[in-house]
């Protein structure tokens, strides 16, 4: 009886008894009606998402320039402490006048690169009697192959900047750059506790005497 009266009430065009005297038959219009009220709410909920109405615990949705309704993923944890690398090690090999050469170029060093690493790494390593002139290569890239040939610097075994040794000098490709590794950090034209994003092309050590 309860059912019979709440659906004579609320879909009064629907309910049709059925001949048996058992709960009522929902005609197809009704059957329609309430298809067309879930489709409504559906695009009412993604649209209210797309402007941030409905809370999500795992997306947050936007619109893109296009128009598009898109949504990424929430992160709630992070890490919280910076990255730090070990200090850089003393090789008892490399000749001494190279960690001067590396005070040098981070004493003279900016802020920021002023695009002449190889210019302020040349006069570091001139100033600390490293080299005994002044190297004549213009690019950084061509550094390597100059220290090698003339100044009697070998490639070192390593490929990560951050395991070369206080002193030594290290060249990298895409656009070229030349820095010396420093205690915690490298120094050029610029200091930087990062290596820079260039490829790494070798690291070059002079050894003593």
């Amino acid at each position: 009886m309860f059912l019979r009266n709440w659906t004579s009430k609320w879909f009064p065009f629907g309910a049709k008894k059925r001949r048996d005297g058992q709960a009522p038959l929902f005609s197809a219009r009704a059957t329609r009606y309430g298809l067309l009220v879930g489709i409504f709410l559906a695009v009412t909920a993604a649209g209210a998402r797309a402007e941030g109405l409905v809370k999500s615990e795992t997306k947050f949705y936007y619109k893109d320039a296009s128009g598009k309704t898109t949504g990424v993923k929430i992160i709630r944890r992070y890490w919280s402490q910076p990255i730090v690398h070990p200090f850089a090690k003393i090789d008892p090999r490399i000749d001494p006048k190279l960690r001067r050469a590396a005070t040098i170029a981070e004493e003279r060093a900016n802020a920021h690169s002023r695009a002449q690493c190889w210019h302020y790494v040349k006069e570091a390593l001139v100033a600390a009697g490293a080299v005994q002139s002044y190297p004549k290569s213009a690019y950084a890239y061509e550094a390597g192959e100059e220290l090698t040939r003339t100044y009697g610097f070998k490639k070192l075994p390593m490929r990560d900047p951050y395991a070369a040794p206080v002193g030594a000098v290290l060249v990298y490709g895409g656009r070229g750059h030349v820095e010396i590794r420093t205690k915690d950090g490298f120094a050029s034209d610029y200091y930087s506790k990062n290596r820079c994003f260039y490829p790494l092309l070798a690291v070059y050590g002079k050894f003593s005497g």
